[in-house]
């Protein structure tokens, strides 16, 4: 099984997958998604003759990548306190 990861929608109809293991992008029309599909959600999915066969939402990695991200903003916020620049009053 392999992971895919819902990089974007373009044009409210096509879905790019990302899918990192094979360094590829797929594009799939969005009502071939998954019910509960969103950006940035994670897929299980089967890949045949270099198209998807199957594809299902992967919820808990999904949650655990975006708790990774918010996890990296905070520290990335918590470090830059206040402006380099001093404000011209």
């Amino acid at each position: 099984m392999i992971k895919g990861y819902l990089d974007r929608i373009e044009d409210n109809q096509f879905a790019v997958i990302l899918v990192e293991e094979m360094k590829k992008e797929f594009i799939i029309p969005k009502e071939n998604l998954p019910q509960g599909s969103k950006e940035n959600s994670y897929f299980e999915i089967t890949i045949e003759n270099e198209k998807i066969t199957s594809m299902k939402l992967d919820a808990q990695t999904t949650v655990s990548e975006q708790e990774k991200v918010d996890e990296m903003m905070t520290k990335l916020r918590s470090k830059s306190k206040g402006s380099k620049f001093k404000r011209n009053e």
